[in-house]
């Protein structure tokens, strides 16, 4: 079985094994900084310094992992905070280990007998392989140990697929595309499927993995034991695979490309338009995720948009309002007559049915416009005027005021 070369993250990152959380953050953008694959287009070396620091880095920022690679000796998804530490407490003498083995490990009156586990393969004891029977006696400890390594058998699987990420993209329409509708051409920029790999994150070469012989397992050594884990270079494949130089083992790629979305008359500010698998594709295959279109309608100068009502002011002259009238005024669909009814005051709101938004979620039906009245006085300018307001007024004395003046 060939054995994988024991990894010191401390000293992949140059630091101490004392170090905080933000030196070793520090520690790895510096170092990203340096080696980063963009920085050394087609060195190797760099790239694959680069991967080495990343794994460090993704261990030590986890205090979790942290905690597993500094008792166990190297760190794999598949040993839990558990199996970690029984190890740990068997290691420091908690659980009776010394020198070279378990002293006393039968559970018979031997004090003192040192077994030497060193080239021992427990996955036997799960595999069931013939020509090596596991005692009896002691081995539900060994189980518990080695289970949470193992996961119950002797390798893992490669990494399975994964689904890709939803994107939101806040796009500007136009008051009049919004109202009638219409479509959208947009430049989306979203992670795609990689096509040099097919999506795989690899690629595969004749012949087999040549670090674990195409058995998909290396030897790690903790302290004084030796652990199978699946070879980090083929996944526990054992094919002959190699980083994809495109995606460089994301399985996925940026790109921007050309998108037509289609805008429903009635379309609201804020409403927002999901199309289907247009996110982040997935990863090594998994289904992508979604686009979601948010809708930011532009203003008019003369119409306001409420929901599905129009509100729109209208200037009415003071003859108009005192004696009533029918009045032309613009609408989303054209000009429509308006009744004035007698003595209609500024501010005063009317309402034309049916005359706003088609609506965007109910088929068939659509909003108000609301006519806000703004009363114009005219600016009299000959003495003929002049004397007829002032007439006016004397026949219509009433105080305007007087109101106001009752509840001060």
């Amino acid at each position: 079985m060939a054995t994988a070369a024991k990894k010191d993250y401390y000293d992949l990152l140059g630091v101490k094994k004392s170090a905080s959380a933000e030196e070793i953050r520090k520690a790895f953008r510096k170092l990203a900084r340096k080696y980063h694959p963009d920085v050394n287009p087609g060195d190797k070396t760099a790239e694959e310094k680069f991967k080495a620091i990343s794994e460090a880095n993704d261990v030590l920022s986890d205090p979790k992992k942290r905690k597993i690679y500094d008792q166990v000796g190297f760190y794999s998804d598949n040993i839990d905070a558990a199996t970690a530490e029984a190890y740990a407490r068997a290691g420091s003498g908690g659980g009776g280990a010394t020198g070279q083995g378990f002293p006393g490990a039968g559970g018979g009156g031997a004090q003192g007998t040192n077994f030497d586990f060193g080239g021992f393969d427990f996955s036997d004891m799960f595999d069931g392989s013939p020509g090596r029977k596991a005692s009896t006696s002691g081995t539900g400890s060994f189980r518990d140990i080695f289970s949470g390594i193992f996961g119950g058998r002797g390798g893992a699987a490669q990494e399975g697929p994964g689904p890709g990420s939803d994107l939101e993209y806040q796009v500007n329409v136009p008051f009049w595309t919004a109202i009638r509708g219409g479509v959208m051409r947009l430049n989306i920029t979203r992670r795609d499927s990689c096509l040099h790999c097919h999506g795989h994150g690899f690629i595969e070469s004749a012949g087999t993995c040549p670090e674990c012989g195409g058995k998909g397992q290396v030897t790690q050594t903790g302290g004084r034991m030796k652990f199978n884990v699946p070879c980090p270079r083929c996944h526990g494949t054992g094919k002959n695979i190699s980083t994809c130089p495109q995606c460089h083992g994301e399985s996925t790629v940026e790109r921007t490309e050309p998108l037509e979305v289609r805008i429903k008359a009635g379309t609201r500010d804020g409403q927002r338009i999901r199309i289907a698998a247009k996110g982040n594709a997935g990863l090594r295959g998994g289904p992508a995720g979604d686009l979601y279109v948010i809708i930011r309608t532009a203003d008019h100068s003369v119409f306001h948009r409420e929901g599905d009502d129009i509100r729109i002011v209208v200037p009415v002259n003071a003859t108009e309002a005192a004696l009533g009238a029918k009045i032309e005024v613009p609408t989303i669909d054209g000009r429509t007559l308006l009744k004035i009814p007698p003595g209609t005051q500024s501010g005063q709101k009317l309402r034309l049915r049916e005359k706003g938004v088609p609506s965007a979620t109910k088929e068939g039906t659509r909003g108000d416009e609301i006519v806000e009245i703004k009363i114009t006085v005219p600016m009299p300018r000959d003495e003929r005027s002049k004397e007829i307001l002032r007439e006016l007024a004397k026949l219509n004395p009433e105080d305007p005021r007087a109101e106001l003046w009752s509840k001060v």
